[in-house]
C-alpha cells in the first residue's frame, strides 16, 4: 500500500468511479478501490475495506473459498488493527475480522494463532461489556470452545459458566439459552464437575418443560433433555433418579405418539437430538491424543474446521474397523461382540451428526445403523445377559430418540418401552 499523500490522482478517481458508478462491480474490484481510498480517508475507508476483504475471501466467483482466503482474512485483521482507537466502529470491524481469520487458521492447522485470535476476540468483547455495562460478553462461546479442544477442560468449564450466568436472567427468549446451556452442561462433566453438570442438566429440563408446557418450544426438546438427564444421573450411580427421570419422559413419548407435536416447529429439534446424542456418545468416543476433539454438547458451528473434518472424516476408517470386528466376533463373541457393539455405536453417532448437519432426508441415511445396532446390542443380550442388558436398553433408546426426530412418535414409544423393560422399570 502507498503512504499516504502520494497516491496517484487517477487511481483515485478510477476507485471513486467504481463505487459511484450504476454498472455491477465485483468484490475484487471493491477490495482495490478500497485500498486506494483508505489511504486517502482511512477513517471512511478501512473498515470497508476490512469488511470487502472478508467477503472476498468467501467469494472466488464459484461460491467457495478464495484461492488466497488466509491471506486475505490476515489482511483484513492489519486493516482492522489500524483503525484510529478513537474510530467507534473500530472494536466490531476488528472482532468480525478476527473471527474470520480464527477460523481459517484452524482450517489450515495453524491451532495455537486461531486460539490466539480468540482470546484477542474475547479482550475486545470484555471492553465492550465493560462501556455497555452489558453482562454478556462476546466472545466467550468461541473461547470456550476452542479450550475444550485442547482439553483445558476446567477454564472451558468456567468461560461456559461466565456466559450462562449472564444469559440466564434474559431466559429463554435469548435464543441462544438452551444452546448454551447444552455446552455448559459438556463443559462441566468434562472438567469432573459432575454435581455442577447435574444442576445445570436440570435447569436446561425445567426450561424445556416450560417452553414446551407454554407452547413456546418442541415437546420434542423436552423429551431429548430428559433422557439426556436421566443419562447423566446414570452415569453418576444415580439410577433411581434416573428412572424417575424416564418415567417423565416415556408420559410425555406415550402424548406425542398419541398426539403428536402442539405445533409445528422449524426443524430445530433434529438438531437439539444431534448435539445431545454426539455428547452422551462422546464418552466411548475419545480420538487419539494427538488432535483435537470437537466440544462436546455444542453444535457444528461452535467446531473448529480441522476438529470438524477430524471427526468426519475417520467414519470410513471406521466403518472398516467396524466390519473388521464383525467378522472376528462371528467367529469369537465372548472376546468381540462387546467391542462390536462399542465401535458400532461410535459410527453410528459420527454418521447421524454427520447427516442432520447436511439433508433433511437424514433419516433414510443413518436408519440401518440404528436398527444394526439394536440387532448387535440384542446379541450381545442373548450371549451375555448380564453385561448385554443395559447395553441393549441403550441401543433401543438411541433408536427411539432416532424415531421421535424423524417425526416417527410410535416406534419411538414402542422402542422406549422395551428399553424400560430391559432396565425394570417398566410399569
Amino acid at each position: 500500500m502507498n503512504q499516504p499523500g502520494r497516491v496517484d490522482q487517477d487511481d483515485i478517481v478510477w476507485a471513486r468511479n467504481v463505487l459511484l458508478g450504476s454498472g455491477h462491480r465485483t468484490t475484487r474490484q471493491e477490495v482495490d478501490a478500497y485500498r486506494v481510498l483508505a489511504q486517502v480517508s482511512p477513517a471512511s475507508y478501512l473498515p470497508l475495506l476490512a469488511r470487502a476483504l472478508q467477503r472476498l475471501s468467501y467469494d472466488s466467483g464459484a461460491g467457495e473459498r478464495h484461492p488466497a482466503c488466509l491471506a486475505l482474512c490476515e489482511e483484513a485483521v492489519d486493516v482492522a488493527r489500524s483503525i484510529d482507537p478513537a474510530e467507534p466502529n473500530r472494536a466490531d470491524v476488528l472482532f468480525e475480522a478476527l473471527n474470520s481469520c480464527q477460523q481459517e487458521l484452524y482450517t489450515v492447522g495453524r491451532r495455537a494463532e486461531g486460539l490466539a485470535m480468540r482470546a484477542e476476540m474475547l479482550a475486545i468483547g470484555r471492553a465492550q461489556a465493560e462501556l455497555t455495562k452489558d453482562p454478556v460478553v462476546r466472545g466467550l462461546r468461541q473461547w470456550a470452545a476452542g479450550l475444550s479442544e485442547e482439553g483445558r477442560y476446567a477454564e472451558a468449564a468456567d468461560a461456559m459458566t461466565e456466559l450462562v450466568t449472564s444469559l440466564l436472567p434474559k431466559g429463554h427468549g435469548s435464543g441462544s439459552l438452551a444452546w448454551s446451556l447444552m455446552e455448559w452442561i459438556a463443559a462441566l462433566h468434562d472438567a469432573g464437575r459432575s454435581e455442577e453438570a447435574l444442576a445445570a442438566f436440570e435447569t436446561l429440563v425445567s426450561m424445556e418443560a416450560a417452553e414446551a408446557a407454554n407452547d413456546r418450544g418442541s415437546m420434542a426438546c423436552h423429551l431429548y433433555s430428559l433422557i439426556g438427564y436421566a443419562w447423566m444421573l446414570d452415569t453418576n450411580g444415580l439410577d433411581e433418579r434416573a428412572a424417575l427421570v424416564r418415567q417423565e419422559a416415556l408420559v410425555l413419548l406415550t402424548e406425542l405418539a398419541e398426539t403428536g407435536e402442539r405445533k409445528t416447529w422449524s426443524g430445530y429439534q433434529s438438531t437439539f437430538w444431534a448435539v445431545l446424542l454426539s455428547f452422551a456418545g462422546a464418552e466411548n468416543d475419545r480420538p487419539a491424543s494427538d488432535g483435537p476433539r470437537p466440544p462436546s454438547g455444542a453444535t457444528l458451528m461452535q467446531w473448529s474446521p480441522d476438529a470438524r473434518q477430524r471427526y468426519f472424516g475417520s467414519r470410513h476408517a471406521l466403518r472398516e474397523e467396524v466390519d473388521l470386528v464383525a467378522a472376528r466376533a462371528a467367529e469369537d463373541p465372548g472376546r468381540h461382540l462387546a467391542e462390536l457393539v462399542r465401535l458400532h455405536r461410535i459410527l453410528t453417532v459420527r454418521s447421524a451428526v454427520y447427516w442432520e448437519n447436511r439433508t433433511h432426508l437424514f433419516p433414510e441415511r443413518v436408519r440401518s445403523l440404528f436398527d444394526d445396532g439394536v440387532d448387535l446390542a440384542r446379541r450381545l443380550f442373548q450371549h451375555a445377559p448380564a453385561d448385554g442388558t443395559r447395553t441393549l436398553a441403550r441401543a433401543l433408546i438411541d433408536r427411539s430418540t432416532f424415531h421421535t426426530a424423524a417425526g416417527e412418535f410410535g416406534p419411538a414409544l414402542d422402542d422406549f418401552r422395551q428399553a424400560l423393560r430391559h432396565l425394570g422399570e417398566a410399569n
